[in-house]
């Protein structure tokens, strides 16, 4: 079992600390799942009972120049580590200005994620910085918890207005209220809603646009349902905050896949990065 890779170009560094920046806000902790051509940070939060769940795919080769990998099993050619983000998120932030960046998986006192940035120097001696971040290697038989989430099937799906907006109604909501009901239409309008005994506020979107999701993605019941009709679901006003504010991934696309009572499933896309983070319903 071996993993080293390799990152020199400072624009997919700067990039890839962005992501595990985004993830340290999202999770203590989460499964690093290392296959040859992807990188994957995976919260299998168990929704339906209350949980969030978490998928982050990244293709490794837009963000390094060296990649080298040896699975468990020739079989099963992918490593799963526990990791702690924010340790990593860490190491990458020393790390910024490096002239390279090694990754590589070693054993210590214990197995690690050891990170080596060459830093600039303006002598001829180099300065090294070496972080070890200890993991947990994720036996096999566990695997089945780390695959990539089925697509809900969901009854109404919107594009999410500018996430900054978003933020600061949901940051004047949260102080009045522990609970959001989130509701859209297949008419591109979306509200924000809290409801107590002494204030109701609802904040409305519209001409927001619904994505026009294709054979593979479609769900059956929102194709033949009434436009103007809203799903909605009520969710911890906290982790909706949470998302919000440790998004630094910049998305090209921005979406929420709603299932009406259950599920508010949030996907965020940028090039070569995809994030995707499902919020239980409460009742």
């Amino acid at each position: 079992m071996k993993f080293r890779a390799k990152m020199i170009d400072v624009g997919c560094l700067n990039h890839f600390t962005r992501v595990v920046n985004t993830i340290s806000k999202l999770t203590k902790t989460c499964i690093l799942r290392l296959t040859p051509n992807n990188l994957y940070f995976v919260l299998s939060g168990k929704v339906a009972s209350g949980g969030v769940g978490m998928w982050c795919e990244l293709s490794q080769a837009n963000f390094f120049d060296e990649y080298q990998l040896e699975g468990v099993a020739p079989d099963a050619n992918e490593i799963c580590l526990e990791v702690t983000p924010e340790n990593l998120s860490r190491a990458l932030r020393t790390s910024q200005n490096a002239k390279c960046v090694k990754i590589k998986l070693t054993k210590k006192h214990c197995p690690c994620l050891t990170l080596v940035a060459e830093l600039p120097t303006l002598s001829s001696v180099s300065r090294v910085v070496t972080h070890d971040i200890p993991v947990d290697v994720i036996p096999r038989r566990l695997w089945h918890d780390f695959k990539e989430p089925s697509m809900p099937d969901f009854d109404v799906s919107i594009y999410l207005p500018p996430l900054k907006t978003m933020k600061n109604v949901v940051d004047r909501m949260k102080n009045l209220s522990n609970f959001l009901v989130m509701e859209a239409n297949l008419n591109g309008e979306m509200n924000l809603k809290i409801e107590t005994d002494l204030v109701s506020v609802t904040t409305h979107f519209k001409d927001l646009g619904n994505p026009p999701w294709g054979d593979d993605g479609s769900p059956g019941r929102s194709q033949s349902r009434d436009p103007e009709v809203m799903a909605h679901t009520r969710v911890d006003i906290r982790k909706l905050q949470q998302f919000l504010m440790g998004q630094q991934v910049n998305p090209s696309k921005a979406m929420c896949n709603i299932v009406h009572k259950r599920i508010i499933h949030l996907i965020l896309l940028h090039e070569d990065v995809s994030l995707q983070y499902f919020i239980p319903a409460v009742a």
